[in-house]
């Protein structure tokens, strides 16, 4: 049954990546290799993790998602739209002018995006929020944040990440998108954040490492959370920037390129 379901992740994550390409190239915008990193950590979440409802987007003890690294949006939006939660038609209107959907993920844009972001380093200030308003609530959701890697620069999240541990946030899970580059270059140029692990047991998370294209690894890790009773969970998902497309992968200029012609047609080729 298992393999069965990969197997179904695996064609829906390139279905996503094909919108994902469609949606930069008709837009002429940038962050498509950001988007391109995470979307098995989407599909694992959006088809197989999250308690959520397409028909009841707003159900009071739903699981939250928040996308930190809010750039990325595309990838949200069209893994929205394959979850039924709006029509798929509405992927046309990404980043252009009188559009739905906003480069950066934005709240009441579409069902299902639970709060804007973009501003990096505020995502899980708000999910630790929202985890802990569960707690008073006496509610069993959980909340989930995508990071980035060169999010984990800001102070914001060194910050939360105490809060987290302090209050005991065991229904708070964040996942690291690790495909060791950001905006300027390679992550451990900009500002090094090895040991990562380490640092984030030290602030008193339960770490596991994954290979964040792998699907069996992906749902084994979010299936096990809470990994301690009273703590909060953290997967380091090690990705690659542009997964899906070779000419895009491991390329720092795919954080800003948009797909010209050429490369959109070379794009859907090597993801049929």
């Amino acid at each position: 049954m298992m393999k069965d379901k990969i197997l179904y992740y695996e064609k829906m994550s390139k279905k996503i990546r094909k919108h994902i390409i469609y949606m930069h190239a008709k837009s002429n915008s940038s962050h498509v290799g950001s988007a391109l990193s995470c979307v098995e950590i989407l599909v694992s979440l959006y088809f197989d993790i999250l308690k959520i409802n397409p028909k009841n987007p707003n159900a009071k003890n739903r699981d939250r998602f928040i996308l930190s690294k809010g750039h990325a949006a595309s990838a949200l939006y069209a893994t929205l739209a394959k979850r039924k939660f709006f029509p798929q038609n509405i992927l046309t209107q990404y980043c252009c002018n009188g559009g739905k959907l906003p480069g950066h993920s934005t709240i009441h844009c579409v069902p299902g995006v639970e709060v804007s972001t973009g501003s990096l380093g505020h995502g899980l200030s708000i999910g630790t929020g929202i985890a802990l308003a569960a707690k008073y609530d006496k509610l069993n959701y959980r909340v989930f944040v995508l990071l980035s890697d060169g999010e984990c620069d800001e102070g914001s999240v060194w910050e939360s990440a105490l809060f987290a541990s302090h209050h005991h946030l065991d229904n708070l899970t964040v996942i690291i998108d690790y495909n060791k580059m950001q905006a300027m270059g390679w992550t451990e140029q900009i500002l090094q954040l090895e040991p990562l692990t380490d640092k984030w047991t030290s602030f008193g998370w339960v770490v596991k490492e994954i290979n964040g294209h792998n699907f069996k690894q992906i749902i084994n890790a979010l299936r096990k959370i809470p990994y301690v009773h009273h703590k909060p969970s953290l997967v380091i998902a090690h990705t690659i920037k542009g997964k899906g497309v070779s000419f895009m992968e491991n390329q720092l200029p795919w954080h800003y390129k948009a797909p010209s012609e050429e490369e959109f047609k070379q794009a859907l080729k090597e993801l049929k």
